[in-house]
C-alpha cells in the first residue's frame, strides 16, 4: 500500500519577538508506512487534538539556554499535550482504539507518530473521555496540564482562605478562567481582569464578583482599588510588567502573588522592570513560582476533583478550537496576542 501523508509542525527558526507562522514554524508535509513491521515494544499513534499554550514561546529558544522544560529542537516536529488513538501496537499496554495522553512537552505534533519503548512513560492511556462524554479537547485543557496548573497553582501555593480576595490576571483564559471557578467553591471575593469586553462579560457569567478590561484603563493601580476594595490576599500571575507592579500596590499584609507565567513578557527583546519591590518587605508579601509537573503527587485528586465539578456543572470551560493541524502556528500567535478566548486547541482528526 502506498504511504500514508503525515503533516507535522516543525520548529524551523528561533524568533526574538513574535514568531511569525511560515518562518518560525511550519507545517511540513512527510509520509509514514502504517503497513510496516513494529518493533516489539513500539505503538503508533494517530493525533486527535494538541495544546496550544503560552509557555511554548519559552521553548522556542536556543537549545544552549537551559530553563524548566527543554527547547525545541529545531528542524524537528513541536510536542505539547496531545489526544491521540492507537492505530497499531506491538506493546500490549496500548492497545488498538486506546486514547492515549502524550504528556506536557512529550506529545508530538505530528499526523502519525511512531512511539518506542524508551518513549512509553511519557504517554498515558486515558480511555476516561469514552466514560465521561467530556469532549476529547477536555483532556488537553481542563483535564490536563492547563486544568491541573490551576488547581496546584491556587491550592497547594495560594493557601487560600474564605473571605480572602483573590485577583486573576488573564483570567479569561485557559487556566485563569479555571483559578477564579475554583476561588469561588472556596468561598472567596474573585476578581479578575481580561483583554476585550466581551471576556469581561464571560468572567462575571461565570461566577467573577468583579472583572475589567485592561486595554481600557489609564491607571492600573486605582482601578485595582476599585475593583479589590479590600486589597488583594492572593494574586494569581499570568501577566507580570505593569500589571505585576499595581497589584503589589494593592496588596495587604501577608499576602501569597502565585507566579504562574508573565506572558506580557515573552516577546519583548528587554522585559519590563518592577519598581516597588520594596513593598515586598513591607507588607511581608510571598511571591512564590511553580511549575506544575513538580506536583505529581496531586494528579489523582485533580482529575477526581475537575471531572465531578464539570459533570456536576460547577465549572465552566470555554475553549477556542481550530481545526486542521495546518491551523497550528497561527493558533499559537493567537495565544501569545490574545485573541484567543479561553483555551486554545486544535482539533486535528476526529475519532
Amino acid at each position: 500500500m502506498p504511504a500514508t501523508p503525515n503533516k507535522q509542525v516543525i520548529f524551523a527558526k528561533i524568533p526574538t519577538t513574535y514568531p511569525v507562522p511560515g518562518e518560525h514554524i511550519k507545517v511540513e508535509d512527510s509520509a509514514i508506512d502504517l503497513d510496516a513491521p513494529l518493533a516489539e515494544g513500539s505503538f503508533i499513534l494517530k493525533l486527535l487534538a494538541l495544546s496550544v499554550d503560552p509557555y511554548m514561546r519559552g521553548r522556542m529558544r536556543d537549545a544552549s539556554i537551559e530553563s524548566y522544560l527543554p527547547a525545541f529542537p529545531l528542524g524537528k516536529p513541536m510536542t505539547g499535550d496531545t489526544m491521540n488513538v492507537v492505530v497499531k501496537s506491538n506493546n500490549p499496554n496500548f492497545k488498538e482504539g486506546d486514547l492515549v495522553y502524550g504528556k506536557t512537552a512529550c506529545g508530538i505534533f505530528s499526523e502519525y507518530s511512531v512511539i518506542t519503548k524508551e518513549l512509553e512513560p511519557y504517554f498515558e492511556v486515558r480511555n476516561d473521555p469514552k466514560e465521561t462524554g467530556l469532549p476529547i479537547t477536555n483532556y488537553v485543557g481542563v483535564l490536563g496540564m492547563p486544568g491541573m496548573t490551576a488547581y496546584v497553582g491556587l491550592l497547594k501555593f495560594g493557601a487560600p482562605k474564605k473571605g480572602e480576595t483573590l485577583y486573576v490576571s488573564a483570567a479569561s483564559g485557559a487556566v485563569g478562567q479555571l483559578v477564579g471557578q475554583i476561588g469561588k467553591t472556596l468561598g472567596m471575593y474573585v476578581t479578575g481582569s481580561a483583554g476585550s469586553d466581551e471576556k469581561v462579560e464571560y468572567l462575571k457569567e461565570i461566577g467573577f464578583d468583579a472583572a475589567f478590561n485592561y486595554k481600557k484603563v489609564d491607571n492600573l493601580t486605582e482601578k485595582l482599588k476599585e475593583v479589590c476594595p479590600k486589597g488583594i490576599d492572593v494574586y494569581f500571575e499570568n501577566v507580570g510588567g505593569q500589571m505585576l507592579e499595581a497589584v503589589i500596590d494593592n496588596m495587604n499584609k501577608f499576602g501569597r502573588i502565585v507566579a504562574c507565567g508573565m506572558i506580557s513578557q515573552y516577546n519583548r527583546e528587554k522585559p519590563e522592570g518592577i519598581h516597588n519591590l520594596m513593598q515586598v518587605v513591607a507588607k511581608r508579601l510571598r511571591i512564590e513560582g511553580f511549575i506544575v509537573g513538580d506536583s505529581v503527587e496531586m494528579i489523582e485528586p485533580f482529575r477526581k476533583d475537575m471531572t465531578q465539578w464539570l459533570l456536576e456543572g460547577k465549572i465552566k470551560y470555554r475553549e477556542t478550537v481550530a481545526d486542521g493541524i495546518d491551523q497550528t502556528p497561527y493558533a499559537l500567535i493567537d495565544v501569545l496576542n490574545g485573541r484567543n478566548f479561553g483555551k486554545q486547541v486544535v482539533n486535528v482528526a476526529n475519532l
